[in-house]
């Protein structure tokens, strides 16, 4: 998509200095006017239907209307407007419901001019825009979900006879009863059984008898 004329801007900000540096920022730019103000949420939506602006610039926590459902109720009415987040939050719950409600970008108050300015640009060309902390913030919570998943599951950390004897036990023999199949003495069963029991994080017989019955390391019995 390429950008003709100048990108008509709607600055929504509760605060009156923020608003005029951001449209002297602006002005001195040759592809862009700012076309309106707004100090909530509410007169963001009347003044987007009023001058059907190319992007809004929507600060969040305004009074009155919140951000989020001015920013839905501009996207419903006129889908083609952009909406960039100007915010000071580096918060991911305000990021996940910026996207929600159909926000193209989400960016920090202190990034630097420039930086505004691309992202601006950026989302006019039909691309999206994420402030290069927040960027940071989810690549780090995504790694440490990735690790989280290749964490082994419990059963994988059970020992071959560990297993053995979640089986027999499972089964309903007594530790002395497995020590004697197994020819090994009662304390070294007694030491396999709170092994397994606290790497799977079982605390007695009736749980341990739906854990094997869960992973199918024993059948449940025919009742017919």
């Amino acid at each position: 998509m390429t950008i003709k004329g100048k990108i008509k801007v709607l600055l929504a900000d509760d605060h009156t200095l923020f608003r005029q540096g951001i449209r002297t920022l602006i002005t001195a730019e040759p592809d862009m006017e700012v076309v309106a103000e707004a100090s909530n949420g509410g007169e963001a939506v009347e003044r987007a239907a009023e001058t059907r602006p190319d992007l809004v610039l929507m600060d969040i926590g305004m009074p009155g209307l919140s951000s989020f459902e001015a920013t839905r109720q501009i996207k419903k009415n006129r889908p083609e407007t952009k909406v960039l987040f100007l915010t000071m939050y580096d918060d991911e719950d305000y990021l996940v419901e910026g996207m929600e409600v159909g926000a193209n970008g989400y960016i920090l108050k202190d990034s630097p001019a420039q930086q505004l300015l691309s992202a601006m640009r950026d989302v006019m060309r039909g691309g999206s825009y994420l402030s290069p902390r927040m960027l940071s913030q989810l690549v780090d919570d995504f790694r440490s979900r990735i690790k989280s998943a290749n964490r082994l599951p419990r059963f994988a950390t059970l020992t071959a006879r560990e297993r053995e004897v979640l089986k027999l036990l499972a089964e309903g023999n007594s530790v002395k009863e497995i020590a004697c199949d197994l020819n090994l003495s009662v304390k070294t069963i007694e030491a396999h059984k709170f092994n397994l029991m606290r790497k799977l994080d079982i605390h007695n017989k009736a749980q341990l008898v739906q854990y094997a019955i869960q992973k199918k390391i024993i059948k449940l019995p025919n009742l017919a």
